[in-house]
């Protein structure tokens, strides 16, 4: 059996993993958010003491670290830090997703020992099964050959209004003003780094979901992979 992928890139907010995980249902494929997976590391990270952006802090955390990847009754991604739950994992799902610990994985992301260590995880997923993969560099970097590569993206003022609004739902109150500014920074350092830097693959279909729904958004999203996938 020929196992297929869809490569999802894009800035943060641009609905990358909701609309990709819904993909993935309506397609029958797993879906795997890469971006969880550097989260997980950052906050591994943050709760050793170390910077995030310190190299060789976090080359030296790196053997000590293990995370583990699994789907949960809800068929969702959980994140484990410490391996398996039933080894003493500890599931960090919810708690990787926080501005802090956003930011915490946009800095090691850069870091190109950082990226070399977790590339045999994310193709290991691909290997095995039919994916939806959602990131910054997976249609240039992780997953070249992928049957169908998208850049998902929206202007930075529609994803600080999304962001806004998912937090709320979280409990957590930002300033618009602040998570613009944050999401404007990281768009800048993701683009800029040296290490696997954002950018549309030259095979990348652009999807820009400014000034439409999530519905609409996903409806062109289904559309554009379904006429591309082999």
């Amino acid at each position: 059996m020929k196992y297929k992928s869809v490569a999802i890139d894009g800035p943060s907010g641009a609905g990358k993993s909701t609309l990709a995980k819904r993909l993935a249902k309506e397609l029958g494929f797993i879906y795997v958010d890469t971006g969880a997976i550097y989260r997980t590391l950052g906050l591994f990270a943050l709760s050793r003491g170390v910077s995030p952006s310190d190299e060789e802090q976090v080359k030296e955390l790196l053997p000590s670290v293990s995370i583990y990847m699994d789907y949960g009754p809800d068929g969702l991604q959980h994140m484990y830090l410490g391996g398996k739950p039933e080894l003493g994992g500890v599931d960090v799902t919810d708690r990787i997703r926080t501005p802090e610990v956003s930011d915490a994985a946009s800095k090691v992301s850069a870091l190109p020992m950082v990226r070399d260590f977790l590339m045999d995880m994310q193709r290991g997923m691909a290997q095995n099964y039919s994916v939806v993969m959602d990131g910054r560099d997976i249609g240039t970097v992780v997953l070249p050959h992928a049957e169908v590569k998208i850049f998902l993206t929206a202007s930075p003022e529609e994803r600080a209004r999304r962001r806004c609004a998912e937090l709320q739902e979280r409990g957590t109150s930002i300033a618009y003003e602040t998570v613009l500014s944050d999401i404007m920074e990281r768009d800048s350092r993701d683009s800029g780094r040296s290490a696997a830097p954002l950018k549309q693959a030259e095979d990348a279909i652009l999807v820009d979901t400014t000034g439409i729904s999530l519905e609409e958004s996903f409806q062109l999203l289904l559309q554009t992979v379904r006429e591309n996938l082999a």
